[in-house]
């Protein structure tokens, strides 16, 4: 059955830790991680709920595959109400922590209230207990898991915690784990901070039981793994060049939002690409990228582990910056470079591991810096109050923020708001390129239409992977369809939509859906999973669990006018690349998809939907 069916629950406020039997009956609606995690903390959460408040609970979540040899089998969630967008948030992460999780035989962490000081959740099998945290509170991530694995004199002790920026209330800040792997998006590690919790460290040494049929499940893996290896994308492309792969070719459609989504393309994408990284430097003669790297029981290995040039004045004297971590993927290294201007790819890969040592999500910062730096050339904003000139373009301003804004100084702290708050505050909200307060990923919704859609109607704000249209429109993946026009969009995006809810459940990596579909995940569940996992019932599932989060948000307060994009991207006009003269469609697809979805006119599921999925209205 692969669950573990055992959930741990922590009140922080009284300092107690309970075993608590999972509930199955949820697990066969709503599978794991992502969906079973969801239902939890709809069940237990006021929708209204301050999200910084005592009131709101953290989750940590694996999936049924989570620490099976299913390959990618090591991601785990983290679920809460995101104080960026007020929000139902679930950020999802991978390297080893996830898999650790399971193996000491928890299938989910409920956090809940605040604890009085500092501490962290130390867990070793079925043992669990909170302890004093005054030694680490205020440091990075990185010293955090040092002192933690020689603290129980373990190097298989698995970390998962904040850096200062969930301390000083950064609204994006990220839960780091294994130093650069992170659940980045919509500020969960600043709901984590808010509850005085620094870190959970967890050892396990139970391993994952209770596969229904271990032949049945080896067969199916064994398949599925093949399926990855011949894919010329997860078995060639991820592997060699990592999601940096797409920098190029993103920026060839003219889909590469830049300065701001001024533009659509940079003169400056190669400098920043997959194979910029691979390029030996004129200065020292060694490229950027010093190997691969993968998660838990993954087989495709995208991570990227780099180390920055010694003579870069983001580094000269800073030796503790000399050692080779993680690199930049795609979405960061558009983030910190073309939204900026910036085709600086040593400062980019400094601002990147200064993200995962403060715990900051690099996608809303960047974009963020790159409101900033459009208000700085308007004239609204002044080196007087920024600590230093701006333009477009300055890698220097970028590793000068970047410094800042898990520290929460000078501006930094400005820029911690995120851009919907900080355009706002200077008189310039239209400037703010977010979807329910969450900043784009890197891709310009005019020149990919889907992603529009994808972007505006995304339960957790502005995010790539709630409906990853690009696969289609761009890759031709698993069928091609036209990236410059509105029409069939609707019904991709919800196919996308529930899909992908499926692979965020399981337990699995959603980046195994370049050449898995549902099929391929099907055969594995049946085989170490009690229930009907059928396609036809998966489907179900992911639909199920997308208007489970969309009841949520309706009942915290979010409505139609929330499903929308910025003003630039409906009425500026792309200016070069094939999509020149194209603004994003949203207007013509968003009716559509409410009526594909069962939903009414203002986008509320309507009473036979609800009764079709088992959801109901929350209040």
């Amino acid at each position: 059955m692969s669950w573990a069916r055992k959930i741990l629950r922590v009140d922080l406020t009284k300092g107690t830790c309970t075993a608590e039997p999972l509930n199955m009956a949820w697990a066969m609606a709503y599978l794991g991680q992502r969906g079973l995690a969801t239902k939890y903390f709809t069940e237990e959460v006021d929708p209204k709920v301050d999200p910084l408040s005592p009131a709101n609970k953290l989750i940590y979540a694996t999936g049924p595959l989570t620490g099976t040899m299913a390959s990618t089998g090591g991601r785990y969630s983290v679920i809460t109400k995101g104080p960026l967008t007020g929000a139902i948030a679930c950020s999802n992460s991978g390297g080893y922590f996830g898999a650790e999780l399971k193996f000491a035989g928890w299938d989910m962490i409920i956090l809940e209230g605040k604890s009085p000081k500092p501490v962290f959740l130390h867990i070793q099998n079925d043992k669990a207990e909170l302890l004093d945290a005054a030694d680490i509170w205020g440091k990075s991530t990185w010293d955090t898991e040092a002192y933690l694995k020689n603290r129980f004199q373990d190097p298989q002790v698995r970390v998962s915690g904040i850096g200062p920026a969930g301390e000083t209330g950064c609204l994006y800040a990220a839960v780091v784990n294994d130093l650069h792997r992170a659940a980045g998006r919509s500020g969960v590690g600043t709901v984590m901070g808010s509850k005085n919790l620094k870190a959970i460290a967890v050892r396990g040494t139970q391993g994952v039981g209770n596969v229904k049929d271990p032949a049945a499940f080896m067969k199916a893996t064994v398949a599925a793994k093949k399926v990855l290896a011949d894919n010329a994308v997860t078995g060639q492309g991820l592997p060699k060049f990592g999601t940096q792969v797409l920098m190029n070719v993103i920026n060839e459609i003219g889909a590469l939002p830049t300065r701001n989504h001024k533009d659509v393309q940079f003169d400056g994408a190669k400098d920043i690409s997959a194979e910029a990284m691979h390029a030996p430097r004129k200065t020292d003669g060694k490229p950027n990228l010093v190997t691969n790297q993968a998660c838990f029981g993954c087989t495709i290995a995208c991570g990227r582990i780099s180390k920055i040039d010694e003579s870069h004045f983001t580094v000269v004297n800073k030796p503790e910056y000399w050692g080779a971590s993680g690199g930049l993927e795609y979405e960061a290294a558009w983030a910190l470079g073309a939204a900026n201007g910036v085709n600086d790819l040593e400062a980019l890969t400094y601002a990147n591991f200064r993200a995962n040592e403060d715990g900051w999500d690099p996608i809303s910062f960047g974009a963020t810096v790159g409101a900033v730096m459009e208000l700085y050339e308007m004239g609204v904003l002044k080196k007087e109050q920024l600590g230093i000139e701006a333009p477009f373009g300055s890698a220097q301003a970028l590793a000068f923020f970047a410094d800042r804004v898990g520290r929460g100084e000078g501006f930094g702290k400005e820029i911690a708001l995120g851009s919907k708050r900080l355009t706002a505050k200077y008189g310039h909200p239209e400037l703010s390129m977010t979807v329910k307060g969450q900043e784009f990923p890197a891709y310009d919704s005019r020149g990919i239409q889907g992603m529009g859609l994808a972007y505006a109607t995304s339960n957790r704000g502005a995010c790539h992977l709630r409906g990853y249209t690009v696969a289609s429109e761009v890759l031709g993946i698993p069928v091609k369809t036209d990236p410059l026009v509105t029409d069939g969009k609707a019904g991709l995006v919800k196919a996308f939509q529930a899909a992908t809810a499926v692979f965020d459940s399981s337990g699995l990596c959603l980046f195994t859906s370049f050449a898995w579909t549902l099929q391929d995940i099907a055969p594995q569940l049946q085989a170490a999973c009690e229930g009907d996992w059928s396609l036809d019932n998966l489907n179900v599932v992911g639909e199920r669990i997308w208007n489970m989060e969309k009841e949520f948000n309706l009942a915290a307060g979010l409505t139609k006018k929330d499903d929308d994009l910025p003003p630039r991207l409906k009425k500026e006009a792309a200016k070069t690349g094939p999509a020149k003269g194209l603004v994003n469609g949203l207007d013509k697809m968003l009716p559509e998809y409410y009526q594909l979805r069962g939903w009414n006119a203002e986008g509320v599921p309507t009473a036979d939907t609800r009764k079709r999925l088992g959801t109901t209205a929350l209040k």
